[in-house]
Order: structure tokens, then sequence, then C-alpha cells
């Protein structure tokens, strides 16, 4: 094997185990902004046709009622997933006749915090909970930034992995132990070299001037491009970028990736501690909730990190817990911006690609993480969402100054026999197909979304607004020209039906005030 491939990966193919790695769970969740006709965000309801968006498997709500978030079950095979995001977005616009679903993701036809509608999930107790969450992020962050949408790939290494991996390791834990080390393993690697997934994939290069209404005036960084719109010229995802989901109390927390005990301690920590900025925002005004707490996070999805090691937690049930309880059973990547060019916002290279470069992250040798390391890790991240595609851009590599290229050449050729491996028995390569089609991405910049999206707007000297909803209008005519058959149309019906039933099964099952309710969650360990 050459140099670049993982020494681990390498273990694996000398013990011919390496198709191991095939077949790994894959997931998707997609967040998209409802708009008007009019190109305004939406201030109708979560239409009811799609059910209850608190009990509803596929179809919910993120943190606007107007912002859907579309998801697939996992499975083994990325085609599935792909397809079946589709036909949710296929049943949403068969049910969605005066509206259509912004295809990018810095909002645009949004007026201010104020129309911004906060999402609802009734009256049960996490119902509310859910809501007063919100209500809190708005108060903390603006509700512009949580009007931002993007694309989450959900990924499980394949079970029967783990115990040869163990066994080459010479590892005697307790399975969960070595799985959840494992998976940090991964998580650390991806801290490290995520900032490619910005300067590959990264699609918000330009923003609406009037997304910093309510905010305070960062955009002196940013560049005209016209009267509506700023941009960098050679930003990649100003998503990721300090006006996105970044804020000064999460940057100086000092979250450990090392171990799932390290993890889940010093993330209840920031739950459990004070913040005087928090505190003055104050915990209810007449009697009503403003937030859930006065902490430096309310609960742990607050916590905004372009990764998360994740376990399917029962209703009530706090995530760390769930980690402790039962370890890790997925990754959740959260860096990735939709595809404003592609109607169900990633396509399938994207995907065959991330799922390569995860277990590109899991067999790398993986140094334990130190504080220094996770500012230079942030820094990398600011510096290619801000100017990823400068010519010869310069990032800190081990501490020492690299050029973006020839590290991302180094990634992307240390995936070389992944990809080769995950290609057996799939007809036409596509793993190889994906890689190449990035590998060209680091040589040729203008290829990558976020300079088309630059590139488009200058030809045909549109603000971003425009642009965006030029787009948004293609996909919507996409999915208008086509429909469901009746089998499948009756399947997400049902789902809406049964979703309804169980929001009412749980609202008559509350048998507890809401702020018992609220202590017994923060008290379960």
């Amino acid at each position: 094997m050459d140099n670049l491939t993982p020494k681990r990966f390498s273990q694996l193919i000398d013990s011919g185990q390496e198709k191991l790695i095939i077949g790994g769970l894959k997931g998707i969740e997609k967040e998209n902004l409802r708009l008007s006709q009019t190109g305004f965000i939406a201030q109708t309801p979560h239409p009811k046709a799609f059910g209850a968006a608190l009990t509803h498997t596929s179809i919910t709500t993120d943190y606007s009622e107007a912002l859907m978030e579309l998801i697939t079950p996992p499975s083994a095979q990325i085609t599935d997933s792909l397809n079946y995001l589709n036909k949710i977005h296929q049943f949403v616009y068969d049910h969605l006749p005066n509206e259509f679903l912004l295809a990018a993701s810095m909002p645009c036809g949004i007026d201010g915090d104020k129309s911004i509608p906060i999402a609802q999930y009734g009256t049960s107790n996490i119902g509310q909970m859910k809501h007063i969450y919100r209500q809190g992020l708005g108060h903390r962050y603006g509700r512009t930034m949580q009007a931002i949408a993007g694309i989450h790939f959900n990924y499980s290494i394949p079970e029967q992995l783990w115990p040869t991996l163990q066994a080459l390791n010479k590892n005697s834990q307790p399975a969960l132990d070595f799985i959840a080390d494992q998976y940090f393993n991964l998580i650390r690697n991806f801290l490290n070299q995520g900032w490619l997934l910005l300067y590959l994939f990264g699609a918000s290069p330009a923003i609406c001037k009037n997304f910093f209404k309510d905010r305070p005036l960062t955009h002196n960084t940013f560049e005209s491009f016209d009267n509506h719109t700023f941009y960098l010229p050679y930003a990649t995802s100003l998503r990721m970028s300090d006006i996105g989901y970044k804020s000064d109390n999460q940057a100086d927390l000092e979250i450990d990736y090392n171990s799932l005990i390290g993890y889940v301690n010093s993330l209840t920590a920031a739950i459990e501690t004070p913040y005087a900025d928090y505190k003055k925002i104050g915990l209810k005004n007449n009697g009503e909730y403003k937030q859930l707490n006065t902490n430096i996070l309310q609960i742990e999805n607050e916590f905004y990190n372009t990764i998360r090691p994740k376990q399917i937690s029962a209703s009530g049930e706090k995530p760390t817990l769930a980690l402790q309880r039962r370890g890790i059973q997925y990754v959740e990547i959260r860096s990735l911006d939709l595809d404003i060019y592609h109607p169900s916002g990633i396509d399938t290279h994207t995907a065959h690609f991330l799922e390569a470069f995860l277990l590109t992250c899991l067999f790398q040798e993986s140094p334990k993480s130190t504080p220094k390391q996770q500012q230079i890790n942030n820094q990398n991240l600011s510096t290619v969402a801000h100017k990823g595609r400068r010519p010869d851009l310069l990032l800190n590599h081990n501490g020492k100054k690299t050029t973006l290229t020839e590290w991302a050449t180094n990634i992307l050729e240390s995936m070389t026999p992944i990809c080769q491996t995950l290609d057996q028995g799939q007809i036409g390569n596509p793993y190889q197909n994906a890689l190449t089609q990035q590998i060209n991405c680091t040589t040729q910049p203008e290829q990558t979304p976020s300079a088309k999206i630059i590139a488009d707007m200058q030809k045909n000297q549109q603000p971003f607004a425009r642009f965006a909803i030029e787009q948004s209008r293609l996909h919507e005519q996409h999915y208008r020209q086509q429909q469901l058959n009746t089998e499948e149309t009756d399947t997400f019906t049902k789902m809406s039906t049964l979703s309804k039933k169980r929001l009412a099964e749980i609202e008559a099952s509350d048998h507890i005030s809401f702020d018992d309710f609220l202590a017994q969650y923060f008290q379960q360990h």
C-alpha cells in the first residue's frame, strides 16, 4: 500500500476483511424554509397535511414553524436514502399548493426577527419544552440565525466491523467502550479536517443585507455585491462563519473529545453552569418561560458543532444519558450547506464522498485533542468559510503553515483505497467517481458550488435573493411536474394520521405540571 493509506486500514486489508466497511447506515435530515408566493417567509402554521411536527418521523419543523425538516430512515444504500428524501419532497409539494421551499441555506424573504414564527408543538409538556427551548434560542442568538438551513448527514459504522477491528487492535475493553473510543477517533479527525467539506460543498458565499436587520453590525467585514447583497469573493460557507452558527459564549467552551465520559461531563457542565448574560434575559416573564434555564447551554442540542456523537433517545430522555447508557450509535455531520443546484439539496456524489470521508477519519491515527488544537481547528474552519477559494490559502496543519490545496490533496488521496473497497459490488464505481470529482475541485476552485453561485450571480447581475428564489422555483417546477403514485401517497398520508394520533395520546397522558416536568428532566442521572 502507498504511504497515504491509513495504517489501520492497511491492517484490515492485510487480514482480508476490508469488505466489512461496506453497508454502514446512512440517513439525511434536510431543513428548508417555506416561502409564500411573494417570496417572503411563510406566516402560515405547519400544514395539517403533514401531520404533527412533534411525532412525525419524516416531516417535522426545526426552529421556526416555517422551517421544515425532512428526515429519511437509515439505510445501508445511500441511494435508498436519497430516493426517500426525493419522495418526501414530492409529497410536500403535492400538498403545498401556495408555497415553495427555499433552496438556499442562508435565509431570504425575512424581515427581521419578528417575521420568523417560532415552531409550535402542542400542549404536552415535551411539546412545550421544545417551544420554550426555541424561545430561549431567539433571546440568546436572535431568530434570524435560527432560520439558517442545512443538511445533516447521519452515519453509523457497520456493526460487523467492530469485533474484527477490536481483535486487530488487540483490545480487551467492553465492546461499547471500544466502539465509543473508535467513534471519538473519527470525531477528532473530522474536527481536524472538516474544513474540507466547507471548501468542497460550501454553498453560501453571499447573503441578503436584510439578514443583519436585527443583528450586530458584523457586516463591516463584507463587501457589497450590489445594493441588496453582501458577499466575500473567496467565501465558501458563510453559514459556517461567525455570522452563522458561531457564538461568543460557546467559543470558550472546552468540550472533551477524548472519551465518551469526558464528552458527557464537559457538555453536562455547560448545561449546569450559569451565564451572566442569560441571567439578564431572565427565566420567566409574568409566569411565562423565556428559556429553559439561564445557563451556558439550555440543553445539549444548543451546542453548535460540525459533528455530534448520537444515540437515539427515548421521549424525554437527556441525550447525554442516552449516550452514557447505550453508547454511540452514529455520528451526525452538521456542516453541509444545501446544494442550491439540486432539487432535494444533496446529490449522490456528495453522499458517497461523505461516507468514504468518515471512514477515512475512522482509520487515520487520531492524537488526543487539546484546547489549543480545538482553537486551531476552529480557526481553520473560519478561514475556509471566509476565504477558502483564495489561491495559495494557508492553513495551520500540526503547527505548520500548509496550503489548502496540498493538505486537501493528501486527505483525498488517502481516501482512494476506502473508495475502491466501497465500490466492490457497486455498478459504475460511484465512490471513486465522487472522489475524482472532488479532487478536480481542489485544483479547479471554480468548480466548487460557492464559486458557481458567485459566477451565476455576476453573469445574470442578480442579487443573492433573486438568484436563490429562481433556483427554488426551478426545483418547485421539477416537483410540480410529477406526482407520487397512489401507494406512496397513502403511505405518507397514514404517517401523518398516525403522528396526530400519537400527539393526542402524549397530550392526554401528561399528569404533572410543566414546572415539575422540567425539574424532573434536568434531575435525570
